[in-house]
């Protein structure tokens, strides 16, 4: 290995689906700076005193992203191999991107090793295709926790009720009530099947179904909680016809 950063994805919180070049660049690492979304099930295999947690919670404590990006400079200027450690893939909603950029402009040599997406994997290990050639040719993945100093939301709900496809929202779920209410202002009817997949892939993984109108009812009646992804269309009925058939 060349690299002396490697941005890892560490999937949706399942060990086994950590992906084999991940689970190496871990073990080999030095330092393992890590976010709270890769959970206890992957992190306990870190040893303590090589991990440190730069994680991010909303509306609670967090590690400054300019504090992670001299970090990791920091730690590869003295010779570390560093890991730093993400949640699903670290370009998806996971500021890999900039953290690329940092590194690349202080000279730092770096790798990508990308990971599985909670955006599929969760509609998936809940029943869900995210693409069905009945209901949903394109797939559209929105973040729900967009950075607080814009002025004003990038997300153009008007456009993605109009095309007909599936929508996944990662970390929607506090902003659950102001979206669905955007999507249905937009035009997308309110029986539109919605599901919540909470902790996908983990043995505590739970599945809330409900419609564009019902969902936050449901979700406050399920007591749904971060991490979790919100699916909206007409795959989500797939669910219902394979617990049927089940």
């Amino acid at each position: 290995m060349n690299s002396t950063v490697s941005l890892v994805g560490s999937g949706p919180g399942d060990p086994e689906l950590l992906t084999i070049k991940a689970r190496r660049r871990i073990d080999a690492a030095d330092v393992v700076l890590h976010d709270k979304l890769p959970g206890p099930d992957i992190l306990d295999t870190i040893p303590e005193d090589k991990r440190e947690d730069v994680g991010k919670r909303a509306g609670g404590d967090r590690t400054s992203q300019e504090y992670t990006n001299e970090r990791l400079v920091e730690l590869a200027n003295d010779g570390k191999q560093v890991v730093r450690l993400k949640g699903g893939d670290p370009f998806v909603f996971g500021r890999g991107g900039e953290e690329m950029a940092h590194l690349a402009a202080h000279g730092v040599d770096f790798e990508v090793v990308p990971g599985v997406t909670s955006a599929l994997a969760a509609p998936a290990l809940a029943g869900i295709p995210t693409t069905h050639r009945e209901h949903a040719s394109t797939v559209s993945f929105v973040t729900g926790h967009e950075d607080p100093t814009k002025a004003e939301s990038a997300v153009d709900w008007d456009a993605l009720a109009a095309t007909g496809g599936t929508i996944v929202v990662l970390m929607g779920v506090g902003k659950l009530p102001d979206y669905t209410a955007a999507l249905r202002k937009a035009g997308m009817s309110g029986e539109t099947p919605v599901a919540l997949v909470e902790r996908a892939s983990r043995p505590d993984q739970r599945v809330a179904t409900g419609t564009l109108e019902t969902i936050v009812d449901v979700a406050e009646r399920e007591d749904i909680e971060p991490p979790a992804v919100t699916v909206i269309g007409q795959v989500v009925g797939e669910r219902e016809q394979l617990r049927e058939a089940e």
